[in-house]
């Protein structure tokens, strides 16, 4: 401690760069501070300290971390602490540029595996980002001082050195109800299960909390399902959708979209007090939409278009600038061959043809004209011959009756099961359109190949996330605005430190479909943490949260410089 005050009192004045000095490790009275990363400019990117309280500080109790999700949540609830304090204390410290700033990886509604807190048998260790003092381009050693002898002390004191094990043990309950929830559903089929009195609606467009005097969730009878979960005296009970195939239909702004939100993010667990933290989903489900301009390399979408004008081969696609229905037909190939077993579709954001093509239309455009299959002469044989289910937003077509399993309608965010009515108008109106009677058709099995990652930019390689639905690789952009199940930057930032670590690390040369790689890719999660893919071993891991494979099986497949062999 005091060597850290000895060097700060003799660079103060000098010149930004003599920061660099402060790198290594410092003993404090109740934690070890490690300063890993030093910014060369105050108005640079910030600096990177880690904080290790020891056991004998703060005791964890070995229950927390019995199971991966109980460590998961025990870790998200010290972080969300953190980010509580600093966000209550505005930390005081002056200076030009960044100065003063401190800041974690602050978790939202959903509950991620981090790395902004890890917790381990021996410490807890905190990841903090720090803005060093300047005035001007000049150290101001006195404001570090007060940064790392008063700032971050107080910091922990009043965050991991206070919290409550109560707060922690919440967080653990949770995290069993959780578990407790998706062992039932994988048992009884269910793609999604939504607890009566949950709080679908969010407050706005820019705020995922919940809406205030919103309509209270409640299942239809012929839905309701009641599952035994720890640390309750009741069941809980809800609607649980069934594998298959499942139709949500009903007026605009009545709340269809809005279920099918909350399915979707329900792959994710969230905090309680967010109306949805029990609202799950078959983490293997993906939103698939049309994605027009999108990337597409080298994909089989053959199962709904082929025949194009001038003899287009489209087992092997590739297209810069994918229309609609091209790029809806890609996303679900892509999604069904990174191991989706559930698809969620929105009408509003499919592309229309892609979709159906009515009785009449058919009779306009002949068969042997029109190359696209439309995805409601598809929907069957990808839940009979894959085992892959699909939930659906339509209120524009009826011709979807007849092949949904479960039909739910939504009235003033009220839910009904129509399955009965919905199938009797089947009958009384059969439709004439012509269904197209085959099979779905051979997946890819593709292979990236290892000049697809393209990170130099002149002298360097670099890969970088800008925000959550952007990577800059090398000189290219990685666009992943469509991708929208992810859902937080620092996944994106995730995303890419691994396609940085599959470059360097070599991993695409070896011949391998990219299921295997994303199985690999999970593998190392597991065991070795999300750190494993950092540039930088023992040092802060960075603002990292874990993306599902499918979302990263995304960024691959937008590369615009991507090249891929299918290996069948």
């Amino acid at each position: 401690m005091n060597r850290l005050k000895n060097v700060l009192q003799q660079i103060d004045g000098k010149s930004y760069k003599g920061y660099k000095q402060i790198q290594g490790s410092y003993s404090f009275s109740s934690y070890q501070l490690k300063v890993d990363y030093v910014q060369g400019d105050p108005f640079a990117a910030p600096s990177k300290i880690r904080v290790q309280i020891p056991q004998k500080i703060k005791k964890v109790d070995p229950q927390w971390k019995e199971t991966k999700s109980r460590q998961t949540y025990t870790e998200d609830v010290l972080a969300r602490k953190v980010a509580e304090v600093l966000e209550k204390s505005r930390p005081n410290v002056r200076g030009s540029g960044k100065s003063g700033m401190v800041s974690i990886d602050r978790p939202k509604q959903e509950i991620l595996e981090r790395t902004a807190v890890s917790v381990d048998d021996d410490q807890i260790t905190v990841c903090l980002t720090v803005g060093l003092p300047a005035n001007g381009r000049r150290i101001n050693g006195k404001e570090a001082d007060k940064l790392f002898f008063t700032v971050v002390p107080n910091l922990i004191k009043d965050s991991i050195l206070a919290i409550k094990d109560k707060e922690i043990w919440e967080f653990v309950e949770l995290a069993d109800q959780h578990d407790a929830i998706l062992t039932k559903m994988k048992e009884d089929n269910l793609i999604s299960f939504i607890a009566d009195d949950s709080i679908l609606p969010r407050a706005s467009g820019v705020s995922d909390r919940p809406m205030k005097d919103a309509i209270p969730f409640s299942s239809p009878e012929a839905n309701r399902v009641s599952i035994d979960v720890p640390h309750r005296d009741e069941p809980l009970t809800g609607m649980g959708l069934s594998k298959g195939i499942v139709l949500i239909v009903g007026g605009g702004y009545h709340g269809k979209s809005t279920l099918l939100n909350a399915i979707e993010r329900g792959v994710y667990p969230h905090i309680k007090g967010d109306g949805r933290e029990f609202v799950l989903t078959d983490p293997s489900a993906v939103k698939v939409r049309a994605e027009d301009g999108r990337q597409v390399t080298n994909v089989d979408i053959s199962p709904f278009i082929k025949n194009l004008p001038r003899g287009a081969d489209t087992t092997q696609f590739s297209t810069e600038n994918a229309s609609g229905s091209t790029s809806q037909a890609a996303n679900v190939i892509e999604a069904v061959e990174a191991g989706a077993q559930s698809l969620l579709i929105d009408e509003d954001t499919s592309a229309t043809n892609f979709m159906i093509r009515d009785e009449r239309m058919q009779e306009l455009v002949v068969r042997e004209k029109e190359p696209i299959t439309p995805f409601i002469d598809k929907i069957k044989s990808l839940r009979d011959e894959l085992d892959v289910s699909t939930v659906l937003v339509m209120g524009g077509s009826g011709d979807y009756f007849s092949e949904a399993d479960d039909v739910i309608m939504m009235d003033q965010y009220v839910p009904y099961n129509v399955t009965n009515r919905a199938k009797e108008i089947a009958e009384k109106y059969p439709s004439k359109r012509q269904m197209i009677e085959e099979g779905f058709g051979r997946l890819p099995s593709r292979h990236f190949l290892p000049q697809s990652i393209q990170a130099r930019k002149g002298k360097k390689e670099k890969v970088q996330a800008k925000g959550r639905t952007m990577i800059l690789m090398g000189s290219t952009e990685i666009d992943l605005d469509g991708v929208e199940q992810l859902v937080d930057a620092s996944q994106t930032r995730m995303i890419a430190d691994l396609l940085m670590h599959l470059s360097k690390k070599g991993v695409l040369g070896k011949q391998q479909p990219l299921s295997q790689l994303l199985d690999q890719i999970e593998n190392q999660f597991n065991k070795e943490g999300l750190a494993s893919f950092a540039p930088f071993k023992d040092q802060h891991p960075g603002e990292l949260a874990r993306p599902r494979r499918f979302e990263i099986a995304a960024a691959l497949n937008r590369i615009r410089t991507a090249k891929v062999n299918d290996i069948r």
